[in-house]
This record gives C-alpha cells, structure tokens and sequence, in this order.
C-alpha cells in the first residue's frame, strides 16, 4: 500500500447509504396526553385513570425490555412520525348488520379502519349466551363487566411498551364471550380492514370462555380500500391491536390469526392467554403481509393438566422484517406445550424468531418443546432463531427446544427431481410443505383456501423477482 501525499484526501470507493440504525428505545409514533385526555372526557373515570397510568408505562418504557432480544430491534423501516390515531374511542356508528354471518360461521364482527361494519351472530349462538360487541357498546351496556375485562392488570404484560401503547390509546374493540358449558360448532370472525395513509388503529380483542366451553375464533387483518394502491410515496400506516384471552376449566380455543396487510402497513401485535385447569389453547398464526411486524405472544399454563398448541409461520418478501417472539410460562403441573415457528424469506426479507419456555418450580411433570426453523430462499435474506428454556422444576417429563436456519435441503430437492419433478416446481413443493403446518389448522374451507393462494402467489411472485433479478444480470 502506497501512502498518501501529506495534504491529500484519501480515495474512498463509494458505498451505498444506509438507514441509521435507531436504539430500542426509539419509536417515532407518539401517544400524547391530549389524546387521553380527549377520550376521558366521555369515559368513565375508571377507564380514564387505566389508560393514564397505562401512558406513564408506555414513555418509560424501552421497545424490548429483554437484554438478549435487544440487538436485534430495527425499526429503521417504521417512519410513524406523521401517523395519527383515530379520536373517537369507540369509531363511527355501527352499520346495519347483514342478515347473518357469512356461511359456515356463527358470528362476524368485521371492522374499516374505526368503524363498524358488521356485527352478527347467528341466532342459535346469541339464545346460548354467548356475547359479541364493541367495547364501546360494552361500556354503555354493562359497565362492570367492561371494568373487569379492561382494567384487569393481568390482561397485559406491564414490562412491554406497546402491550402499554395498546392499553393506553385504543380506539376501537370487540368482546367475545362464551358462557360455561356452550359448545360453539362454527367459528367467530374477527376481520379488521386497516391502512389508511397516516392514521393509526390501536385495538383491543377480549376473549372469554367459560368453563367447559368450546369455540374457535378466526382472526383477519386485511388491507382497507386505501392501502390497495400503494408505491413509495405513500405514507405508513400503523395497526396495533392486542388479543386476550382467557380459557376456563375443561374448555378448548382454537384461535387463528392471518394478517395480510398492505406494504406500506406496520403491525404491532400481543397475544395473552391464559389458560385454566384441563384446558386446551390451539394457536395458529400465519405472517404474511406488513412493512415491518413486531409480535409478542405470552401464554401462561395457570391450571394444572392445561396444554397450549402454537404454530406460527411467517412468508416474507422484498424487504419486509418480521420480529416475532413468544413466552410460554408453565406454572400448572402436567401441563404440555407445543411450539413451532417457521419462516420463508424470500428477496431481502428478514425474520427474528425469539421464544423463551419458562418451567416455574410448581410445574411438577412439564412438557414442553419449542422449535424455530428459518429457510433462507435468496442470498439477501437473513434469518435468525432463539430459542431458550429456564427451567426451575428438575421433575419434567420433557423440556427441549430445537432451532435451525438455511437454504432448501439439497437431498429434499435430489429426492423431488429423481421422481421426475422439475427443480422450480420441487422448489414450490418444498417451501410450501414446509408452511402447510398452519394451513392445515385454519377452521374455515374458505380461509384455508385463501391462505394456500396468497402463499402460492407469493411464492410465484418471488420467482418472477428472481428471474428478472438474473436476466437483469
């Protein structure tokens, strides 16, 4: 190397310009205290006093409060400065409701950006008991009730900022309630329309079951009418919602969740369940849409002999980020949990997949696995899984966890092409085999029938991206 005259500028090669990186503590949207207080003047002073010190936890707080998920917060593709929440607390007025649910299912509460669409249960299921509305109709209707699901410090974690930001700033909600002993054939959907450039819908989703009770819920979130033609130089839009839920004793939940969201959307989500003696929770969460996704779901095994089943998939593309983690805390003895996250990522995409399996020291006879796997389907695309277990109960029947991160298995692909398949459409079966898990657990035809399409045009589009991508070359 030859040094450089004194006086001289060294040559740089140019490079290209990056994001700066912001610190966890960094969230460009802002929740201010006019907000609350303009909802407080038409709430009660419970609910006013909830979101209040809820506000003070969400400005203390950091984005991730655990120090080994910590590097890996990148908010660099959420810009939410300009994005601003919807002011009314309940939404607009509730539309006329159709005649009843959509075939095949026993409710629908369907929801554009704050207002109210529909909201419909079938005849059999409202003369059992079970309850679905608004919160805001909630309030006016049965205000103790609404008290007690809103103000229960149990329902959020009280460690994460946007559990807070949720609690403080919803402005829109539904309740859904099934009493002891009902046994619901059909599921509830729970579709919610979000995008619109600029504004913000924060949401919180109560989930009740009763003791002996039986019900599956589908979760959607779509793009709204604005955030179907999109480009760069439209603005983000913000969803943040929390789902929780409560099972009973001897009951069963079968909940799943597919978010398909417009590219210009950032998705803030939190899942908290827990869930009673002998009780069955089967989750099931596909990933598919956003700019940028951050995911946290906390399940708690309270009873004893109670069992949780979660899969979650994601499918990413272009440059969307997905940062997903999961706590699962035994605390009930004989309890079981099953737990896989999976993810494809195509283009530039990028997942975090952090799970964290606690056996507190009541859980006597714990069986537990977690297991994260990544699938690397381009150069650019990063994948990163961990998985961890703390274990303070030696008496387990089993406590394990399993992570792994890379392209397609070449033997998988030498299988597939020594029966005749060709390599891109081996490629397609392996990949989409590899998401089946989740299809498979969707509880309506429909949905399960649309999920398979998006992740085959997905997969479709992405090989046209890379065909392109070589040609160009």
């Amino acid at each position: 190397m030859t040094d450089a005259p004194a006086g001289a500028t060294p040559t740089q090669s140019p490079a290209r310009a990056r994001p700066v990186r912001r610190s966890p503590t960094e969230l460009t949207f802002k929740l201010d205290q006019a907000l609350i207080d303009a909802f407080a003047a038409d709430e009660p002073a419970w609910l006013a006093e909830d979101r209040r010190v809820a506000l003070e936890r969400f400005g203390a707080l950091p984005i991730e409060s655990n120090q080994l998920y910590t590097p890996y917060v990148d908010l660099r593709s959420a810009d939410l400065a300009t994005v601003v929440p919807y002011r009314e607390p309940t939404g607009s007025p509730e539309a006329a409701a159709p005649d009843g649910p959509p075939e095949g299912a026993a409710g629908l509460a369907e929801f554009r950006e704050d207002g109210v669409v529909a909201l419909v249960l079938e005849a059999e299921a409202r003369e059992a008991g079970v309850r679905l509305e608004t919160l805001g109709r909630l309030i006016s209707r049965d205000p103790v009730l609404a008290r007690e699901l809103l103000t229960d410090p149990a329902a959020l974690p009280e460690d994460d900022k946007l559990a807070q930001l949720t609690r403080a700033g919803w402005n829109q909600g539904v309740v859904v309630i099934v009493p002891d002993g009902v046994r619901l054939a059909r599921p509830i959907i729970l579709r919610w329309r979000t995008g619109a450039p600029e504004r913000a819908l924060i949401t919180r989703t109560i989930v009740r079951l009763g003791d002996g009770a039986s019900a599956s819920v589908l979760e959607e979130l779509l793009p709204s009418y604005v955030a179907e033609a999109e480009g760069d130089d439209v603005a983000q839009a913000l969803f943040a919602g929390s789902l929780e839920v409560v099972v009973g004793r001897n009951a069963e939940l079968d909940l799943t969740s597919l978010q398909e969201s417009g590219g210009r959307q950032v998705v803030f989500q939190q899942r908290n369940s827990r869930i009673g003696e002998g009780s069955q929770l089967r989750l099931a969460l596909a990933q598919l849409g956003g700019r940028l996704v951050r995911s946290r779901v906390d399940n708690r095994l309270e009873g004893d002999r109670s069992s949780v089943s979660q899969v979650e998939i994601v499918f990413g593309s272009d440059e969307q980020l997905f940062d997903l983690t999961s706590y699962t805390r035994h605390i009930g003895r004989d309890t079981t949990g099953e737990l896989l996250s999976k993810g494809a990522l195509l283009n530039a995409s990028r997942s975090y997949m952090k799970g964290l399996i606690t056996i507190e020291k009541s859980a006597h006879g714990t069986d537990s696995f977690l297991g994260e796997f990544g699938m690397n389907l381009s150069r650019n695309a990063r994948a990163v899984a961990i998985p961890s277990l703390e274990i303070d109960q030696p008496d387990c029947r089993r406590a394990a966890h399993s992570s792994s991160v890379g392209p397609i298995d070449e033997t998988q692909l030498f299988y597939l092409e020594s029966r005749g398949i060709p390599p891109d459409e081996a490629r397609r079966f392996i990949v989409l085999g590899f998401l089946e898990p989740v299809v498979a657990r969707v509880t309506l035809p429909d949905a399960e029938a649309r999920l398979r399409a998006l992740l085959e045009a997905k997969w479709d589009a992405g090989a046209v991206a890379a065909g392109e991508g070589s040609a160009a070359a």
